[in-house]
């Protein structure tokens, strides 16, 4: 469905993609891992838009993301925040049915209510969540919450940055379930970003290593631990020693 080709980005002398490939399946969960500043979330916005790469191409089904609409590309996307970039001013449903009141995405304001609570139920919140504010609920709340708003709009392909970061590992656990299960229902196209190697595990239907501005790695997860791959025996494995280097 995506296909990246010989993607670059610099900000200034700092070179972070250096000709990135990748070729995301349809209806396929894909992790990217890598450490930090390995150039994982500058991928990720390169395809939403928010930075312009210097180089190199982003197709979506075969039309070049740069070009185009892009209010009719972006309404196929759906994304949770590592945050979970809530509106504070804003109750529940309506951080929920965000998209889905304004724009060309916008349906009557009792509808977009019933849509939220739908999603919040999906999510395992009761509708009694809906007319709380985001300061009221717990971490793991808004984490479910901001997947609710994710999957509001029903849409194609859903981005996940770093989902269970700030979760303890139960709550990230939940996270990781609902991900695979919501995922898998929608028949969507996932791109995670983490460096968890338990959500690794759990949501991932192919894995692709970025280091030093390159995909290091691509392969199905059930090669992930049989690859000789020694930048990626050293990084799932968590050790100090190896070929990627570390600040001592």
């Amino acid at each position: 469905m995506i296909e990246i080709c010989a993607l670059t980005k610099s900000f200034g002398p700092k070179q972070v993609l250096r000709g990135v490939d990748l070729v995301v399946p349809s209806g396929k969960s894909t992790v990217i891992i890598g450490g930090s500043g390995t150039g994982k979330s500058v991928l990720l916005k390169c395809i939403l838009g928010l930075v312009h790469p210097d180089g190199g191409k982003i197709t979506l089904d075969g039309q070049d993301v740069t070009k185009g609409e892009r209010e009719a590309f972006l309404t196929r996307f759906g994304m949770l925040f590592q945050g979970g970039a809530l509106f504070d001013s804003l109750p529940v449903w309506q951080n929920v049915a965000f998209r889905l009141l304004r724009g060309s995405l916008a349906r009557p304001k009792d509808e977009a209510r019933e849509i939220a609570i739908e999603k919040l139920r999906r999510v395992g919140l009761g509708a009694d969540v809906a007319d709380l504010f985001p300061a009221e609920l717990s971490g793991g709340m808004q984490k479910r919450v901001g997947l609710a708003r994710a999957i509001a709009a029903d849409p194609e392909i859903i981005f996940f940055d770093e989902p269970t970061t700030g979760l303890d590992p139960i709550m990230a656990g939940v996270i990781n379930e609902l991900i695979r299960e919501i995922v898998t229902e929608m028949g969507a196209t996932a791109i995670t970003i983490t460096h968890d190697m338990t959500s690794v595990r759990a949501i991932a239907d192919r894995v692709a290593m970025i280091h030093a501005g390159k995909i290091r790695w691509e392969g199905p997860i059930a090669e992930l631990d049989t690859t000789p791959d020694p930048y990626i025996q050293q990084f799932i494995h968590g050790r100090a020693e190896g070929p990627i280097e570390t600040l001592r």
